[in-house]
């Protein structure tokens, strides 16, 4: 590759938030996996097209690449005719594909011929994602993790919004993996991030906090829904997390839940089929009964059967053996998940944080 308007990756992540524009040129599929934070999906080969392409240079490379060359000029004179309002004069963009050649060299080549500044990145996506991912086995240990643990609907994420809204440190890893992290914690018509684009939004959040500073974050799993957390924020968490024990009332847990789902209210047959899948761990009977009272409306009972017959059983012990540093944890009591008594309990959270 010629070093000429490229620039190496580590230079290029220090700088991101300094280009006028970050393009992918790569095909939507690849774009939608996951990108770097900001860009913009100018495609030089669609899907389709980049599957024909592909497919044609095992038959015949030189072929491929005639085919290629003219579908990607096509292409890029269609984003240029398309973007005309965006390149104003000292725009300056960063470009990249996969690896950081044809298809962004090709894009790149053409905005410099124009007169632009663009840069290069070199060695494309594959070189952002060995960053990503080398931060996040990295990072974690940095941080001075406070951990809020309680039992299922004992507003841990209203804590952690009240904590942010005081002027805390917050690792909201729920709201990044857009799940709750139950088997009902699908968010409605927000499907979840692939775990490369779970794994980047991390990344963003992480090299933004103050290592000098507590971070507050929630107990979890290591999945939550179809996503994972890297290995060294996971261990990190539980080995050295300085765990707050949340504690509310059933009866105050029971409305939160049915704030928090109440999404279910329109869509009984979904929450049906979503606790169709505790039958091997509460009985055919017991999840029947469950299904006809949501059918039935009766969401109150539903969600005390949960906490009482599902969630809670075991679920402190189960804790405990995750979190070393539990037994030692502050027991901190929330009447409800009103803004006064979230606020309230906040404030003593961060007595502890600050020792």
């Amino acid at each position: 590759m010629s070093q000429y308007h490229v620039i190496p990756s580590a230079e290029a992540f220090a700088r991101l938030g300094g280009f006028s524009t970050v393009i992918d040129v790569r095909s939507p599929g690849e774009f939608a996996e996951d990108h770097l934070p900001g860009a913009l999906n100018w495609p030089v080969l669609d899907n389709e097209e980049r599957r024909i392409v592909g497919t044609l240079y095992r038959q015949d490379p030189l072929e491929a690449r005639k085919v290629g060359a003219a579908i990607v000029a096509r292409n890029i004179a269609k984003h240029l005719d398309a973007n005309r309002p965006l390149m104003q004069k000292h725009w300056r963009p960063l470009v990249y594909c996969w690896r950081g050649g044809q298809r962004s060299g090709a894009m790149n080549w053409f905005l410099n011929q124009i007169g632009f500044k663009s840069l290069q990145l070199v060695g494309g996506y594959k070189a952002f994602r060995g960053e990503v991912i080398k931060t996040l086995g990295e990072q974690p240990a940095r941080f001075d993790f406070v951990v809020l643990c309680g039992r299922t609907g004992s507003g841990k994420t209203r804590l952690l919004q009240a904590l942010a809204g005081a002027g805390a440190q917050v690792l909201d890893l729920e709201a990044l993996a857009r799940h709750r992290g139950s088997v009902l914690g699908a968010l409605p018509d927000q499907p979840q991030p692939s775990q490369k684009a779970f794994d980047t939004a991390l990344w963003q959040a992480l090299v933004k906090l103050d290592p000098d500073r507590p971070v507050f974050v929630e107990s979890e799993s290591r999945k939550i829904g179809g996503v994972q957390l890297p290995e060294a924020l996971h261990l990190r968490l539980r080995e050295h997390g300085r765990c707050v024990w949340i504690d509310m009332a059933d009866e105050g847990r029971v409305q939160l839940l049915l704030e928090d789902y109440a999404h279910f209210k329109d869509r009984p047959e979904t929450f049906n089929a979503l606790i169709g899948g505790l039958v091997s761990l509460r009985g055919r009977e017991r999840v029947a009964r469950w299904q006809a009272l949501a059918v039935g409306g009766q969401w109150a009972e539903v969600f005390g059967e949960l906490m009482r017959d599902h969630y809670d059983p075991g679920y402190e012990r189960s804790l405990t053996n995750h979190f070393p540093k539990l037994v030692d944890a502050p027991r901190i009591g929330l009447r409800d998940g009103s803004a006064e008594a979230t606020a309230r309990a906040a404030e003593e959270i961060l007595a502890f944080a600050r020792g």
